[in-house]
This record gives C-alpha cells, sequence and structure tokens, in this order.
C-alpha cells in the first residue's frame, strides 16, 4: 500500500496545511511500469525487462530494501523526491540553457505608435513586477486552488517565494540553485536592464521610495541613450551563459580571477529579474518567428547577447525600428543608471567567440513551427463529453504515428503541488489505449468500422484521464523509479539491472515531450525539444480554436516540425469527423475549468504567467 499522512506543511504562504507526498506501493509502481513500456518494446526486449523487474520486486530483495529506505525519507523530508527531481531534471544537466531547458512565454504582440512606447511598456511591466514582488514580501498572495481534474485543492505557495531570490549557478558537474535569502545580506533593490548587450543596474528604490512608472521611463530611456555610446561599449559577456554549463562554470571562474568582474557578477546575481530591451527584428515577425527570437535572441547577429539565462525571470520587450526618444520629464533628478563593467582578457575574448559559435549552431539547429488551429477548440471536444487535455494528448499521438509508423515514450507535466513542495511528475501519454485508436486510425483505417474507432477514441482517452489522476495525486511511476535509483547511488550500492536495463533507458528519452499551458488570453508557451531526434509540443486550448508551437532539430534527419504539424492538423480534423459521424452528445460537460485570468493589467498578467512555467517546470529535460 502507498505511504500516506496527513502531516501539515509549516508555511504554505497563507494556505491550509497540505499532505506530503505520498510513496506508493513498489508492486504498484513496477506493476505500471511494465504496463508503460509493454508496447513500446520488442517481445524479445519485453520478455528480458519482466524477468527483472520480477527479480527488482522479489520479497527480501534490492527493491524492498530501497523502498523501506525511501520511506524512511519520507518521514525526515518535507518532500522525499523533491532533490532528487532537481538534480535530475535540472541541475545535473550539462546542456546550454537556451532552447534545450529554458521555456518562453509569448504574449500578445504589442502595437507600439512610437519609439519610446516599447520603453513606456517596459516601464508598465517593471511597475508590475514589484507591486507583485510586495504581495510575495508580505506574505500576501491568495493560496492557488487545483483547477481541471480534481478541482478546489489549496496547492503548494512555497516557490512564489523564491521567484525573485534564486539562481542558477553554473557548476562543472551539477548546478546549484541558490536563494538569497541571507539576513546578514541586504535586500535586493536593483533589477538588471540588458540594452545592446551591455547590462545596467536600475535601482527601483532610491532614498526609501519605489521609483513610479514616470521615474522608470525617464532612467530607461537613459539606459538605452548609455547602450548607443560606441565608445563605452564592452564585450556581449551575456553570451557565455548561454554555453554548457560546464563550459560556462569555467569561463566564469576565469571571469572570476578580476575584482571588476566580480562585483558586475554579484549585481546580476542578486538582482530581482532582467529586463532584456531588445533591438528592433522586423516590422512584420511571425508567432514562429516571435517564438525563436524569445528562446535565443535571433543569435549572435540579433539578441543573443542580450540575455543572462542563469536568472529565472527574464522579461523580454522588443523595439521598433528606431530609437530616437525624446526624454520625458521626470519628477526629480535620478541618479543615472550604472553599466556594468568587465575586464577582458584574451583568454575570455575566446572564450566568449567560441560561446557565440556554439549559439549560433543552436539558433541554426531549432526548427520552431508555431500553429494557429481554427478549426475547432475545447468547447466542441466538452460537447463530445470528453476532457481537452486527454484529447489534445490523443491527438499528438495520433500525429506522432502517422509520422514515425510506431510509439514513443512521452512526457507530459503534471503538477504535484497539492502536496508540500510539490513540482511536477510525469503523465505517460503514450498509452496501450490510445496506440489501438492511432492504429485503427491509419492501418487499420479501412477494416475497422467507426463505431469500433469511436470506442477505442474513448478508451484512450479514459486511459489518459485515469494516469493524469493517478499524477496529480503522487501515484505515477517517475518519481518513484527516480527516487529508487537515487537512493541506490546514495547507499553506494552497485546500480539495480532494472536501471541498467534497455527498456528502462527507452522509457526516459522522451521523444515526445508535451505540456499544455492554458490561458484566456492568445498566448503561447514554446521550448526545445528534450532529445536530439525528438519534438517539444506545447499547446493552449481556447474555446474556438487551439494555439500549438512545435519544435525539433534540423541536424535529426527523422524529425520535421511542419510535417508533425500537418499530421497533427489532419489528425484533429479525423478525430471531429470521426466525433460528428457517431453523433456524440451536445451537451457541454466542463472537465477542465477555464484558466481565469486576474483583472490586473497585462504587466501583472505577465508576471503570473512567468511563475506558472517557474512553478509548473513546462520543459523538464531528462536525458
Amino acid at each position: 500500500m502507498p505511504v500516506l499522512d496527513r502531516e501539515p506543511s509549516k508555511d504554505l504562504g497563507g494556505g491550509d496545511g497540505l499532505s506530503k507526498l505520498p510513496l506508493p506501493s513498489l508492486k504498484d509502481t513496477l506493476d505500471m511500469y511494465l504496463r508503460c513500456m509493454k508496447h513500446l518494446l520488442t517481445e524479445e526486449q519485453f520478455n528480458k525487462t519482466q524477468n527483472i523487474v520480477k527479480q527488482f520486486g522479489a520479497p527480501g530483495g534490492v527493491g524492498e530494501r530501497l523502498q523501506s529506505k525511501l520511506e524512511e525519507r519520507r518521514k525526515n523530508k518535507a518532500n522525499w523526491v523533491y532533490d532528487y527531481w532537481l538534480n535530475d531534471m535540472y541541475l545535473n544537466n550539462r546542456l546550454a540553457l537556451p532552447v534545450n531547458s529554458s521555456p518562453a512565454m509569448v504574449f500578445p504582440q504589442q502595437n507600439f505608435r512610437a519609439p519610446i512606447d516599447s520603453l513606456r511598456f517596459a516601464a508598465h511591466l517593471i511597475s508590475g513586477v514589484l507591486e507583485y514582488k510586495t504581495l510575495l514580501d508580505g506574505r500576501a498572495l491568495p493560496v492557488d486552488y487545483a483547477r481541471g481534474q480534481l478541482a478546489g485543492t489549496p496547492l503548494c505557495m512555497e516557490q512564489y517565494y523564491r521567484l525573485f531570490t534564486s539562481y542558477r549557478l553554473p557548476g562543472p558537474e551539477r548546478d546549484t540553485l541558490v536563494a538569497q535569502e541571507s539576513s546578514v545580506m541586504p535586500e535586493p533593490e536593483h533589477i538588471i536592464v540588458a540594452c545592446k548587450n551591455q547590462f545596467f543596474v536600475l535601482d527601483v528604490v532610491i532614498n526609501f521610495r519605489r521609483l513610479n512608472e514616470r521615474d522608470l521611463l525617464t532612467q530607461l530611456e537613459k539606459i538605452v541613450k548609455m547602450a548607443d555610446s560606441e565608445e563605452e561599449q564592452l564585450p556581449p559577456i551575456g553570451l557565455l551563459t548561454s554555453d554548457g554549463r560546464t563550459e560556462w562554470a569555467e569561463s566564469r571562474s576565469v571571469l572570476m580571477r578580476e575584482s571588476t568582474n566580480r562585483d558586475s557578477l554579484d549585481m546580476i546575481e542578486r538582482c530581482l529579474c532582467l529586463v532584456c530591451l531588445d533591438d528592433a527584428s522586423g516590422p512584420e515577425l511571425s508567432d514562429t518567428t516571435r517564438a525563436m527570437l524569445m528562446l535565443h535572441g535571433g543569435g549572435v547577429a540579433k539578441n543573443g547577447g542580450n540575455r543572462w539565462y542563469d536568472k529565472p525571470m527574464q522579461f523580454v520587450v522588443g523595439a521598433d525600428e528606431m530609437q530616437n526618444l525624446v526624454r520625458a520629464a521626470s519628477v526629480s533628478e535620478l541618479p543615472a543608471p550604472r553599466r556594468l563593467r568587465w575586464k577582458c582578457t584574451p583568454e575570455i575574448h575566446k572564450l566568449l567567440a567560441c560561446s557565440a559559435d556554439k549559439l549560433q549552431r543552436l539558433v541554426r539547429n531549432l526548427d520552431m513551427n508555431v500553429h494557429k488551429f481554427y478549426d475547432y477548440g475545447k468547447e466542441f471536444i466538452k460537447k463530445q463529453k470528453m476532457s481537452p487535455d486527454a484529447y489534445i494528448q490523443v491527438a499528438l499521438q495520433l500525429a506522432y504515428y502517422r509520422c514515425h509508423g510506431r510509439p514513443v515514450s512521452t512526457y507530459e507535466s503534471a503538477s504535484i503541488r497539492r502536496f508540500q513542495e510539490g513540482r511536477v511528475d510525469n503523465i505517460r501519454s503514450a498509452t496501450p489505449e490510445a496506440l489501438a485508436f492511432v492504429k485503427a486510425m491509419t492501418d487499420g483505417m479501412l477494416s475497422t468500422s467507426d463505431t469500433e474507432k469511436m470506442e477505442m477514441l474513448r478508451g484512450a482517452i479514459t486511459a489518459q484521464t485515469k494516469y493524469t489522476i493517478l499524477a496529480i495525486t503522487g501515484m505515477a511511476i517517475d518519481n518513484h523509479l527516480l527516487g529508487l535509483r537515487e537512493i541506490a547511488h546514495e547507499l553506494k550500492i552497485e546500480k539495480p539491472e532494472i536501471f541498467k536495463d534497455e527498456a528502462y533507458l527507452i522509457s526516459n528519452q522522451f521523444i515526445l515531450s508535451t505540456s499544455q499551458v492554458p490561458t484566456t488570453v492568445e498566448m503561447f508557451c514554446c521550448y526545445g525539444p528534450v532529445v536530439p531526434n525528438g519534438y517539444g509540443a506545447c499547446y493552449n486550448p481556447q474555446s474556438d480554436h487551439i494555439l500549438f508551437s512545435v519544435s525539433s532539430f534540423h541536424e535529426s534527419p527523422q524529425t520535421c516540425s511542419a510535417e508533425f504539424v500537418k499530421c497533427l492538423v489532419q489528425g484533429l480534423l479525423d478525430m471531429r469527423d470521426l466525433c460528428n459521424k457517431c453523433n456524440c452528445g451536445s451537451n457541454p460537460t466542463d472537465l477542465s475549468k477555464n484558466v481565469k485570468c486576474d483583472q490586473l493589467c497585462i504587466c501583472k498578467f505577465m508576471c503570473r504567467r512567468l511563475i506558472y512555467l517557474f512553478l509548473y517546470d513546462i520543459n523538464v529535460c531528462k536525458m
């Protein structure tokens, strides 16, 4: 039986006490693991895996020993898997952060009528960030409650309070998540503004007074003018943060040899957030182009160096074609923002050139396709008495099968914030039921009746919904298997055969990495694939249409984002036609409540959605 209790959390940011994350029984997880993998393996592979799993779970065997140690760990920690998960998904990953790890939220395009409008918008945004931080500082943020499946449960709020105090410090083997919580150091009262690959300190509190929007606009104008000064231009140090994590750790150690660089790094690492004022990239930007610019800045020739990827929160505001600004009157004379200085040796210049080359390869490699599907949206799906998320997940399975003729391990992020310090687990969407349906829609299109196909579709959606509930209630398999693997490592015992088995490697190669990020505003989330031959697929179901962002890598001969989108669209149309033919109901059933937007200004809403990404870890990298 799973281990459960109701030990309350000591600090939920004003919420009721939450349970600890449960620990599933060993037998349940091993049985589910075999069920999830059987149809993804050859018969020979599965027979081997079945024997390995049986041996691992045998009475008195290594599995029971590891399970017992996990039960002890659960008693002693607020969340037994959190540290393991954070290291495995993020801190151990050596890939570059842009595209591979850091997701981007692309908000509705603004129509700036004058060049200064982009700065006015940025000032408004900063003001909203500061108001939001005031709520956090006062522990006054209302508690979130779960939506969709099992709605109404209070959620853990602890991650919100780390939002403006966290920093990802590169390490040679593992990164460190640094939280500025020391009572010795003063609270940060500045943000960093990136402009033309230069970094500026913008104090948001001067003489114990928080700057208002008018003052912020004045300071941003000063920064733009300072950035335009060619005599003061410094190398684009931000490029170093776009490198692989081990390489960036080595470069940072070189930078740290100089006191000037140490001071500049300290200011960046202790700031509240970054605001990146990007140069114009053209009058008419497609959603696909905007997505790529958000993920990697467009490379060295555009805004690739106008970032600092280690900071969790970066707000990017693009400019119009012209930057001839008229200074706004200020209510007071404020001290000018400070340009961060760097002392660059020939060694650092060489490191910058190397980082720039690698970023350019990453830019050229990313194959992004943002598509707006207008034929129908979630209201049609609800009328079929189906969950929109489960329906779209089945459509993604159909799209991949049509493209590649086989099923693959699929990741869909599931929030486990119902529990103390909860983050995410994985919904394994490549179910046997989904495979049966997609085969009927492709291989068996002529031999299977519409009624049978409809029954298979409903079976696939039911299976997806059941696994979703398992995941959000802490009973899925991925976190549990991770815990068993890591506790074995801590005990310094030989890695159990189950974790060396080919099936386990296949199970963790998430060729299809997916997530739903729903909003009522026309915006979308995007990220790169998590394996070289994979796809990243994020979607936002609206009432009458669905937003998709699909990514892959050009270097993989097996993948093509445009082809995947083509198959996805065709699959969605075929599923609609099937539902219409079978005359499946007309009364909407709300299985997934709409996400309600706060009635706040757009800048506050932007903060909220980016925080959503931070909390739900949309693009989890598991290589």
